[in-house]
This record gives C-alpha cells, sequence and structure tokens, in this order.
C-alpha cells in the first residue's frame, strides 16, 4: 500500500506541512482556543511546532497522539475512509479498525514530520462552511514554491475539531479512502487492519 494521506492523519501530515511559525501564533504553553477557527488552527499549528523542535521524538510521538485524540475528529473521518464497507462490517471488525487507526496513522508519518520544522505558515484567511469552517493556509518551505493548505474544521460540542485537510488542490480525504478502496478490495477488510497494525 502506498503512503496514504489523509486528514485523519489530519493533525499528522497537517503537522508536517505547517507546523512552523505561524502569522497568527499562539503563546507558549497556552491552552488551544477550539471556539474559533482561525485562533483553533493557529494554536494547533504552534503546538505541533513546538513538539517537532523539542528534539525528543518519543517526546513528540506522545504530543501527536495527544493532539490527534483532542483536536482531530478520528471517528468521524475513519467512517468517511471505510464508508464503503462499514454495512458489511461485523461490530469486532469494526472496533479493531478504530483501535488501529490513531496508531497507524502516527507510526507512518511522525517520523517525517521533522523534515518540516523549519516551515513557514500563514493563514491567509477563514470562510464558513458546512457545519465549520475552512482555514486557507500557505505553508513555505525553503527551497520549495509555497503550497496553499487548506484546513477543514467542524464544530462539535467540544469545540473544533480537524476534519479534513486539503494540500496543494489535493482532498486527503478522499485520497486516503481511495488507498482503503484498493487495498480492501485486493486483500479485504480483515488485512488492512492487520497492515496497520504492523505500522502502528
Amino acid at each position: 500500500m502506498r503512503l496514504l494521506r489523509s486528514p485523519l492523519t489530519a493533525a499528522t501530515l497537517a503537522l508536517a506541512s505547517i507546523a512552523a511559525p505561524i502569522a497568527i501564533a499562539a503563546p507558549a504553553h497556552a491552552a488551544i482556543n477550539n471556539q474559533d477557527p482561525t485562533a483553533f488552527i493557529s494554536g494547533f499549528s504552534q503546538e505541533g511546532f513546538a513538539a517537532l523542535r523539542g528534539g525528543d521524538r518519543v517526546a513528540a510521538k506522545s504530543k501527536f497522539r495527544s493532539m490527534l485524540a483532542q483536536h482531530v475528529a478520528v471517528d468521524q473521518i475513519g467512517d468517511r475512509l471505510i464508508r464503503r464497507w462499514k454495512p458489511t462490517l461485523k461490530p469486532e471488525q469494526l472496533n479493531a479498525y478504530k483501535a488501529a487507526l490513531p496508531n497507524y496513522i502516527i507510526g507512518l508519518y511522525a517520523d517525517r514530520l521533522f523534515e518540516y520544522a523549519s516551515a513557514d505558515m500563514k493563514i491567509i484567511r477563514t470562510q464558513p462552511a458546512a457545519n465549520g469552517a475552512a482555514v486557507v493556509s500557505q505553508v513555505t518551505k525553503k527551497g520549495q514554491a509555497p503550497i496553499n493548505a487548506i484546513w477543514s474544521v467542524v464544530k462539535t460540542p467540544q469545540g473544533y475539531k480537524v476534519s479534513n485537510l486539503t494540500v496543494a488542490g489535493i482532498n486527503l480525504t478522499l485520497t486516503q479512502a481511495a488507498d482503503f478502496d484498493a487495498y480492501i478490495q485486493r486483500n479485504g477488510f480483515d488485512k488492512l487492519v492487520a497492515f496497520m497494525k504492523s505500522k502502528g
């Protein structure tokens, strides 16, 4: 299976793309303001940047797991990725998939995040969207052309959470879902879960 890129990966790839000093920065160690979409993405990115710059990869992975659980709509995203297959799954299959997903994402992407610690991000604008907002940002890494990254955030009872990420026009949820579909068609759902566990 090729490397999968989705918002589920939402926290992780999002951090990989934009974990850097930002134009609208949250104060160091301040709690993330998840009641405003712009402030939420600003603070979320700032925390990721701080973890990357800490120099301790074990501690950074632990921080990313915490951010994923707290600030990403993991269950909602996970359901979208297997929407085609979910009606056919047994409860134990679905539970195994949901249990494997967070560690799979961290295991697949965490080490790659450190390549982006020196990137810069600025938030361009925030616009209303269904059930939340879209936060448009631009990511610049030295020696590379700037790319646009659009964070989709959804309002939950706990505040805003990341629900998708579109990077350079590529919708990461759709890309991840297509990858999962192809893998399941070739190998079956249980093999997908086993593969995810092996990478977590």
